[in-house]
């Protein structure tokens, strides 16, 4: 059984020069129906707008692309203010960037009609997998008070630790 999926690790980090007219998010998608959307961010007339958001975004092994899609609250469902595609090949398999180094990487963004429409900026590297689950249940858990007798000083009691141990029979 292989794997399906990719777990990337990305940050939305900012955009300038985006022409809006209210609050601003950002969707991410990996060439599926997940998306990851950030928070809405202000325009403070500076032409800077800062999400710094970080998301795990699954990517399937089939895709090609991650889509950024700078939208508006006023507008939402509409056409996206700006769009981003990035190749997967741009920040995967780069033989001098290992895949779970973080790159931080800016790209244009244009508008529905094809127009330059300011640039985003973000990061991203593969998501380092989770802890296996089984290793947790090997820590020494097992306690147990033995009493035994002693050479002329009555009782003595002693603790014993063990290690559980489970036999998997896929293994031989």
């Amino acid at each position: 059984m292989g794997l399906r999926s990719r777990t990337l690790e990305i940050t939305v980090i900012s955009g300038e020069n985006v022409r809006i007219m209210e609050d601003a998010y950002v969707v991410v998608r990996a060439e599926s129906l997940n998306c990851c959307t950030t928070r809405s961010a202000k325009d403070d007339g500076s032409n800077f707008l800062s999400w710094n958001q970080k998301f795990l975004l699954d990517m399937p092994m089939h895709a090609r692309s991650i889509t950024f899609e700078v939208q508006c609250s006023k507008f939402k469902g509409f056409r996206p203010l700006g769009v981003a595609r990035i190749a997967a090949s741009d920040f995967l398999g780069d033989a001098d960037v290992p895949e779970n180094q973080l790159q931080e990487l800016s790209y244009g963004l244009r508008d529905w009609e094809g127009k330059r429409n300011g640039v985003i900026h973000f990061a991203v590297r593969v998501a380092p997998p989770p802890p296996p689950t089984e290793e947790k249940c090997l820590k020494p858990s097992v306690k147990a008070v033995v009493t035994r007798k002693g050479c002329g000083d009555g009782m003595k009691k002693e603790v014993v630790v063990g290690v559980p141990f489970w036999l998997n029979p896929n293994i031989v």
